[in-house]
């Protein structure tokens, strides 16, 4: 028991600091993967702490990964060394390599629009407009909630002037807009769900803000409800957050009886919906029709989020934000302590670059490009990988998501270094999933940045992979 002991600090609540030096212990390898941790009255005992703070300290370890309950068996260590490995050799892959070096690449791994698509002459166009019509007002932060004719636009444009432009946010991205949502409403111990698999970014943020996170199951037309209501009876959940189109990674859309029945059940749950409004302008199917949670909710239960990044330029980070009434002066002054303002040029420049009508133009000609590149990837991945993989086709977005089948022996990270060295980059499920093992057997498949000439010879590639690499 010697090893448990933890010299506290005033400044760290106690459950933290134990839960954060059995993480040490077992990265060290000082309590080893699947090893029984004391019972809760025992180690609560020796700390001189009560029960529910080893309670609590327990439900962390689990929400981080590093330990599984065992019911009527107690809780059990569980080592992540080579999760956390995958994900710093994935993240030094794309620091590592710009430019020219990415380009000698087959790029399945990007998240964001081909600059080769963008008009650069129609931006520069509106920058010098920009600055000759507002002159050095155009580079001063001025407006805490974003500037006013970008808001706007936004209404205007994008929501036929249904929304005040008072209840628009201008956010850097949706990174920031997740991050401050939670920095305004969560708390350490909140529950908060999730989807299984979701965005990496999003999950970083819950665990850094201490909260308890509970995932439900990505199906084709959204979470399994049956699941999703067992978590709410049991446990008051503080917000769900969720990616309504084009889920990242799975690719999966809701259907309207479950958008319809998810925000009936947070009013009766009082919690709130995080929705993430990720490349819905990317819809080819016709059978996805555009309805987003916030457009449905008649009762205030909605936080919307929205990034320009991911569609348009990575490097202008905007994105906008729209929350209820009752939780808005919160998310504003979290806005405000985060950054003060967001860029005030890139503001202006994408108000008028909308009200000029380049924006629309832009949308229909990127989805004309990348409706070529989903249905040529989609021919490749049915025509090489055959019977080696299944999915379901999203009918939209930048990806595909595939599961490696059940009789090809190869692991998803396996599959990842494999394919790094024969100069093919893909995402490995297990960067999605709390708990790697959920993830071992999934990759995600992008188009975004690479051209159909190589998209085929990518497959090929991952195809000699699955059939020739014997992980056993």
């Amino acid at each position: 028991m010697k090893i448990y002991a933890v010299d506290f600090s005033e400044e760290t609540p106690k459950y933290a600091q134990i839960s954060k030096h059995i993480k040490k212990l077992i990265d060290k390898g000082k309590i080893r993967d699947g090893e029984k941790l004391p019972p809760i009255r025992k180690l609560s005992s020796f700390l001189g702490v009560n029960n529910d703070t080893i309670i609590n300290s327990y439900k962390k370890l689990q929400s981080e990964g590093y330990a599984v309950q065992k019911m009527g068996s107690g809780t059990y260590a569980k080592k992540r060394e080579e999760s956390r490995k995958l994900k710093r050799d994935y993240a030094e892959t794309f620091k590592k390599m710009k430019g020219k070096d990415l380009d000698n690449y087959i790029d399945f791994a990007g998240e964001t629009s081909c600059n080769i698509f963008f008009s650069i002459d129609n931006f520069k166009e509106v920058i010098n407009e920009v600055i000759d019509r507002d002159g050095v007002n155009a580079l001063i932060y001025q407006e805490a909630l974003g500037f006013e004719g970008l808001r706007k636009s936004i209404s205007k444009y994008f929501w036929n002037n249904k929304l005040a432009i008072e209840d628009i946010l201008i956010v850097s991205g949706a990174q920031q807009g997740i991050d401050i949502v939670s920095k305004a409403m969560i708390n350490v111990n909140d529950n908060v769900i999730v989807e299984k698999p979701t965005y990496n970014g999003a999950l970083f943020v819950f665990k850094w803000r201490g909260a308890n996170i509970f995932e439900i199951d990505m199906e084709k037309d959204g979470v399994g409800l049956e699941d999703f209501k067992e978590i709410l009876k049991k446990n008051r959940i503080k917000c769900f957050y969720t990616m309504s189109y084009f889920q990242n990674p799975t690719g999966m859309t809701y259907s309207r009886e479950k958008k319809e029945e998810i925000l009936s059940l947070a009013e009766k749950y009082d919690f709130y919906i995080v929705e993430d409004d990720y490349l819905s302008e990317l819809i080819y199917s016709p059978n996805i029709k555009y309805e987003s949670f916030k457009s449905l909710d008649t009762n205030n239960r909605v936080i919307y989020i929205k990034s320009f990044s991911k569609i348009f330029l990575p490097g202008i980070r905007l994105g906008y934000l729209i929350s209820p009434k009752e939780i808005k002066e919160q998310i504003e002054n979290s806005k405000v302590n985060t950054d003060i303002s967001t860029s005030s040029l890139m503001q202006r420049a994408l108000d008028l670059y909308i009200r000029k009508g380049y924006w629309k133009d832009y949308i229909n000609n990127i989805k004309s490009m990348y409706l070529k590149r989903y249905n040529y990837m989609e021919k490749c991945i049915k025509d090489i990988l055959k019977d080696k993989v299944s999915f379901n086709s999203p009918g939209g977005g930048f990806n595909f998501y595939l599961k490696i089948n059940d009789h090809i022996p190869v692991t998803s990270d396996r599959l990842f270094y494999k394919c790094k060295r024969k100069k093919v980059l893909i995402s490995p499920g297990v960067l999605f999933y709390r708990d790697r093992d959920d993830g071992v057997k999934y990759f995600r498949l992008g188009y975004s940045q690479t051209h159909e000439t190589k998209i085929k010879k990518g497959i090929e590639i991952i195809d000699k992979i699955l059939t020739f690499d014997k992980d056993n």
